[in-house]
């Protein structure tokens, strides 16, 4: 961060500056610091969190770095600042930092950002149409008793 704390964060929204290093979709750079070089064809990420790139001319990828991840003992006590990131706070404990599919830590899909399960705006849209066939339902109910009534009233 730019106040000198170390954040962290599940957005995975990498990026290259303009001097090559791998960065946030903020623009911090990504700790331990990872620079891809300029002639870069493709870059791949591994579920082990290797990054290796082709570049032109070369026929075998080069590896130029390695993604860590942490966890801390008690998640909910990192202390949220914006902008996708968290800080560390003695309620969370200090970072567990590992490589991807070793000791317990989970494994990078490339290609894959993580995000809610919920489409807010299609909720609404069924609640609204939930609520609308309630109605429906209802005032129908209600009028087959009214015609119920009168018919047991009127024979």
């Amino acid at each position: 961060m730019p106040d000198g704390r170390m954040g962290y964060s599940r957005n995975g929204a990498f990026s290259r500056n303009s001097d090559g290093t791998l960065t946030t979709a903020s623009g911090y750079v990504l700790q331990p610091e990872i620079q891809i070089p300029d002639n870069v064809t493709e870059i791949t990420i591994g579920q082990n969190g290797v990054i290796s790139v082709m570049v032109a001319g070369r026929n075998q990828p080069e590896e130029v770095g390695q993604i860590t991840l942490a966890s801390f003992t008690n998640p909910r006590g990192l202390q949220p600042i914006g902008e996708t990131f968290v800080i560390e706070t003695a309620a969370s404990g200090a970072p567990i930092e590992g490589i991807p599919y070793e000791g317990g830590f989970g494994k990078l899909q490339q290609g894959y950002l993580e995000s809610s399960n919920v489409n807010v705006v299609q909720q609404l849209v069924d609640m609204i149409e939930t609520q609308r066939a309630y109605e429906v339902s209802s005032k129908a109910i209600s009028a087959n008793d009214e015609m119920m009534r009168y018919i047991s009233n009127n024979l």
